[in-house]
């Protein structure tokens, strides 16, 4: 499987599907290597890969990511694997723990421990009866990880990691643990907008969901942030670290950090200025010939 090194990583739940489906056509045209879609409360992400493959003719479609208690291992299995089949080799299944106080406050479930419950997962999975078509190997799995475990863990069973809400520092750490051979996958918002005020509290909307959760604000404490920063929207250093914003040259080198820091390729968030419930076309539309993803 050939994702590039630069991918798009975007909710389409706030569009009509067949807007859906033409961001999808739209993302291939311009040459970008895999559409990384999550699992947050909107179309079922298995359901909407099937979808889009069917418009689609060499877009990797990545989960990013689903979330392992709330699906049975043997479900995800089986839908794994006849993804893979049906889109001829493009799917890429992310996985992941969710958050305590998702699993526990939303749902009322115990929060076991992430590396093992998800050891146990892929266990399960592996053991899973397939009674499809004859498949020669198990397609590709990442994992969600941030800490040290979760990332050691990921080299070792996995094809890799896909790390959300992480500076290109997390990757350059990230790449140091996992070793040369892993994909590391990690997001990065970028906003196509020059004036301060403006891009900064446009990313304080993005960056409000996840600043509230314990392992992100870990994984930024760990990166160098105090934790004092991270409140209140986080300030402008931790803004500025995790929303790459202003011209499209100011974007492109926040890519360029994440690769030259170890990534396999970069899942770019494309944050619109003025609409949180899509992506920006224009961003990536922009930033296309300047990652040179057509050219790959």
């Amino acid at each position: 499987m050939d994702i590039g090194r630069v991918g798009v990583w975007t909710r389409t739940d706030g569009m009509a599907l067949g807007e859906a489906i033409e961001l999808a056509q739209q993302i291939e045209a311009l040459g970008y290597g895999a559409l990384w879609i999550p699992d947050a409360f909107g179309r079922d992400p298995f359901v909407h890969a099937a979808c889009l493959f069917e418009h689609t003719q060499r877009l990797v479609i990545a989960t990013g990511v689903v979330n392992i208690h709330l699906r049975e291992p043997q479900a995800t299995a089986c839908a794994w694997r006849a993804l893979h089949d049906q889109s001829g080799g493009r799917f890429l299944l992310g996985l992941g723990v969710s958050h305590q106080t998702v699993i526990e406050g939303m749902f009322g479930r115990a929060y076991p421990r992430p590396v093992p419950s998800m050891r146990a997962y892929l266990d399960a999975m592996e053991k899973a009866m397939w009674w499809g078509p004859a498949i020669d190997a198990d397609p590709p799995i990442v994992l969600a990880a941030l800490g040290p475990r979760m990332l050691v863990f990921a080299a070792e069973r996995t094809r890799g990691a896909h790390p959300y809400f992480a500076p290109p520092s997390n990757t350059r750490r990230s790449r140091e643990i996992m070793g040369p051979d892993a994909w590391l996958c990690p997001e990065q918002k970028v906003l196509l907008e020059e004036d301060p005020e403006r891009a900064r509290a446009r990313a304080r909307q993005a960056m409000a969901g996840p600043l509230t959760m314990p392992n992100y604000r870990r994984n930024l404490m760990r990166a160098g942030f105090a934790e004092h920063e991270l409140d209140d929207g986080g300030n402008d250093r931790v803004v500025d670290a995790i929303v790459a914003w202003g011209g499209p040259e100011a974007l492109v080198a926040a890519v360029d950090a994440h690769l030259e820091a170890g990534a396999t390729h970069v899942c770019i968030q494309p944050l619109d200025p003025d609409d949180a419930t899509r992506p920006s076309l224009k961003t990536l539309e922009a930033l296309a010939p300047r990652l040179g993803v057509g050219a790959e």
